[in-house]
């Protein structure tokens, strides 16, 4: 038998048994109804206030106190903060740490943000500015024209600056990058777990005994990820893309080239991504012999998957486009969860992308082989959990 087909046979088998069971129906009926809520909820989602930070510079932090009670008389929150100078709060704002940086007198203020200045906010420091203007005209003069006066209040404003261009659909691209990162996470986690229960089972029931009589450890090994990875494919298809009519149907997303397009690449993510974590997941069920100590071998996999997710989700929301966002962005256990996001929001670059992909396929192929050693050593020896380091020594 060639090798092809037998990892193929391995690959039908998992993908027979997996789409026929009852657990991958109620799961991919559950993804559905989660997401439809989402879809649903979205507006209350992200409608969610939180504080605007705001850095003062130089003369500017005389308004700080008042700035606090004109927002908040206005519904804002504001968290102000004084910046040594205007190219640090610029590159605060760029990295996501402020959402406006005021500089200049109280009576001539200007504001710099990265993409648009919250509304509540503009009448905010207008104000401050106008009854500046208004002190220095009243102690300006003896004898005043009210006429003119007023003229001149009315006519104090903020000057403000944008470091980019307002993006009328950043909303809904946020909820696409948190949509993907969440899909993708619970995808590979789900189908990784289920990769070592797998081999555990198959090791302590003494079925891979009879497996290997006919195909090589390599070929059992393949073909089991292969086939699991097949049917996370079919599930991510069918969520996704029921996520994405249905968000269109009902009119929450008005983006459908961008959303087709945060699935596919998604998809893509997928493959990279389950390829990677697959290969390290299945070496490490290898090493025990119950489905009991599953768990814990498999922790600190895990552990790398959620810190994955939690600073996917976290740097999105307020720092998609700071260098240390995409730096992370790159690097293999973080790339498959975090750079989709970043390209729904149109914040990875090309070559960002480019290579996160080439650093992802030259892991995947290090912790295949790695894996596939690991893999031949371990899975005939039962008993006790097995270390790392000798299974590598006598393999």
């Amino acid at each position: 038998m060639s090798p092809a087909r037998a990892v193929w046979l391995v690959a039908r088998r998992e993908l027979r048994t997996r789409l026929r069971a009852r657990s991958f129906l109620i799961g991919t009926a559950v993804s559905i109804a989660v997401l439809v809520a989402f879809v649903l909820m979205q507006g209350t989602l992200f409608g969610a206030e939180r504080a605007t930070r705001v850095g003062l510079v130089g003369q500017a932090t005389a308004v700080a106190g008042s700035l606090t009670e004109e927002a908040l008389a206005r519904g804002l929150e504001v968290r102000v903060s004084t910046v040594r100078d205007p190219a640090a709060g610029e590159s605060a704002i760029t990295d996501g740490d402020l959402d406006a940086l005021v500089t200049g007198t109280p009576a001539a203020l200007h504001v710099v943000v990265d993409e648009s200045l919250d509304e509540n906010l503009r009448r905010a420091l207008n104000t401050l500015v106008q009854r500046e203007v208004l002190r220095a005209q009243l102690a300006s003069v003896e004898e005043l024209d009210p006429d003119q006066v007023l003229a001149t209040v009315a006519d104090a404003t903020v000057d403000v600056r944008s470091l980019r261009a307002p993006d009328p659909s950043h909303e809904q691209r946020l909820a696409l990058a948190l949509v993907i990162v969440a899909l993708l996470y619970l995808s590979l986690l789900l189908y990784g777990t289920l990769v070592a229960q797998g081999v555990v089972e198959e090791k302590s029931s003494r079925v891979v005994e009879i497996l290997l009589a006919t195909v090589r450890p390599w070929e059992l090994l393949a073909g089991k990820v292969i086939g699991l990875g097949l049917v996370g494919l079919a599930q991510l298809v069918v969520v996704g893309g029921a996520g994405v009519a249905l968000a269109v149907f009902a009119g929450v997303l008005t983006i459908p080239s961008v959303a087709v397009g945060t699935l596919l690449w998604g998809l893509l993510w997928y493959l990279l991504g389950y390829l990677f974590y697959a290969s390290v997941f299945a070496a490490a069920g290898s090493l025990v012999s119950r489905q009991e100590e599953t768990q814990s071998v498999l922790l600190p996999v895990t552990s790398v998957l959620v810190l994955a997710f939690v600073l996917s989700f976290g740097l999105l929301t307020r720092a998609p486009n700071a260098s240390a966002t995409a730096v992370l962005s790159v690097l293999p256990p973080f790339a498959p969860i975090l750079t989709p996001g970043r390209m729904a929001l149109s914040a990875a670059t090309g070559w960002q992308v480019v290579i996160a992909i080439v650093l992802t396929l030259a892991s995947v192929v290090v912790l295949a082989w790695l894996s596939g050693r690991i893999y031949a050593g371990a899975v005939l020896r039962t008993g006790a959990r097995l270390r790392l380091r000798e299974v590598l020594r006598r393999h």
